[in-house]
């Protein structure tokens, strides 16, 4: 076997020079399919046609370098290469018809044919590894190429276009496979020519980055408006939570509400608020965003119509039940509702699949529990009351779940007996700044915010006389 002869410097630099296009276009167009597989990673969605795109252009723009003179020089020896350089010629066009699949620009009984080829060009790469570079081989792939062309288009020029983005695409398309057909064509015959594919491939290229960028721009445009509605949305959910606790000479009462997102599905409302009696009321409606924040304010006046039962829990239940059900698509809502009243001294309490009432008193903290089935499930769901006595020092806690189910990074919930600990710990400071520690501890404890954080702090004091 004979030794090749030394490349000079010479030699290197006429090939850099005259392989510089298709070194960039070639860098180029690599440099598009992996954008287009690190865009298909970001997104962590199973997108063929940009796992096929970024195959096609990163193998297209791998064959542009493998046959430039500069490469054949730096290889020169190697007995693997020219094997390479042909083999590529019959793998490159598998992602192509991988991708036209994907992006619905094959026929359903084009496609099995489409398969076949795909299997043959396949096999020709390998055998060429294999065996070297066979003239045979080039025609069949050749032969193949143009027939797979010519039927592509036929086809494609009968099925009208759905819209503008497909009109485009298919004329790059088109311009593609125009240039490919030529090739191929050139190299049956033996016209010998510059290859001038690649700027098929260009245009194709240009074709799809137009749309990707009109669509981008779209989509930037309608996320525009969507968070204009959902600011919109919010400040209208806000709207309906009442303002502060009224000055009252026994009721001191702070609220804290932390939505998952910009609206959201809890709720809490004031029915009673003035010097002798305090009537609260916390909701929770299942699931997250628009459509929890549409019911709530439902749940608003499902409750503002109960009015005239605020003295009696379980009856203004029992009514807002009777107003949702039917009228949620399948939500529910779970609620609490608990009325003080400082003549009697007495506490009445009823809920509806709500975690229990926490009662702050001497240190110690106590459940109150009386629930009943959901809201808006069940039109014959009943409720009842449950009457504790108030004494001056009490601290009532109302909640939503997404307190004791704030979950940690290793998935442990906040739970019960800690909400009921940051409770005790509160004593002695304002229901404000009480409901800011328990939001807090809450916060603190979970590895993310999965649900809406709603507390409602309430201390019972008599007056100084």
């Amino acid at each position: 076997m004979s030794t090749p002869a030394p490349v000079t410097a010479d030699q290197v630099l006429q090939a850099f020079h005259h392989d510089g296009p298709n070194l960039f276009f070639g860098a180029m167009i690599m440099a598009v399919g992996l954008v287009a597989a690190a865009f298909s990673s970001i997104r962590r969605k199973h997108d063929p046609i940009l796992i096929y795109l970024a195959f096609l252009a990163c193998l297209y723009g791998l064959r542009m370098w493998i046959k430039t003179d500069l490469l054949s020089l730096t290889l020169v020896g190697w007995w693997l290469y020219p094997r390479l350089s042909s083999a590529i010629d019959y793998i490159v066009p598998i992602p192509a018809f991988l991708f036209l699949d994907a992006a619905g620009f094959l026929h359903r009984r084009l496609k099995n044919a489409t398969y076949v080829i795909g299997v043959i060009l396949g096999l020709l790469g390998l055998t060429t590894l294999a065996l070297g570079r066979q003239t045979i081989f080039e025609t069949i792939n050749a032969v193949l190429i143009i027939g797979a062309l010519t039927t592509l288009v036929l086809i494609s020029m009968k099925r009208s276009a759905v819209n503008r983005d497909a009109v485009v695409i298919r004329r790059g398309l088109l311009i593609f496979a125009a240039f490919i057909f030529w090739e191929n064509f050139r190299n049956l015959l033996g016209i010998s020519m510059p290859n001038i594919e690649p700027i098929g491939f260009m245009a194709f290229l240009v074709a799809l980055g137009y749309v990707a960028a009109r669509q981008t721009l779209e989509r930037d445009q309608q996320l525009s408006e969507i968070r204009k509605e959902l600011e919109v949305a919010q400040r209208i959910q806000l709207s309906i939570l009442p303002a502060a606790f009224p000055n009252s000479a026994n009721f001191r009462v702070a609220a804290r509400y932390m939505p998952m997102t910009s609206v959201a599905g809890d709720f809490y409302d004031f029915i009673v608020a003035d010097d002798q009696r305090a009537g609260l009321l916390i909701a929770d409606v299942s699931g997250h965003g628009v459509p929890a924040a549409l019911i709530a304010s439902m749940v608003k006046m499902a409750a503002t119509a109960q009015r005239n039962n605020a003295a009696d829990p379980s009856r203004l239940l029992s009514g807002m039940n009777a107003a949702l059900c039917g009228n949620t698509q399948n939500q529910f809502v779970t609620a609490a509702y608990v009325h003080l009243d400082s003549a009697a001294r007495q506490l009445r309490y009823s809920a509806a699949g709500h975690p229990p009432m926490l009662l702050l008193r001497d240190g110690k903290v106590e459940e109150v529990v009386e629930n009943g089935l959901m809201l808006a499930a069940f039109d014959f769901a009943t409720y009842s009351t449950v009457t504790h006595r108030l004494e001056p020092g009490d601290r009532l806690l109302l909640y939503t779940d997404g307190i004791v189910e704030a979950a940690s990074t290793s998935g442990e919930f906040f739970g019960q007996e800690s909400l009921s600990a940051i409770l005790r710990q509160t004593a002695g400071i304002s229901p404000a700044d009480a409901a800011d520690r328990i939001i807090s501890a809450a916060q603190q404890w979970a590895a993310s915010q999965d649900d809406d954080l709603t507390v409602l702090v309430c201390d019972y004091g008599e007056p100084v006389r």
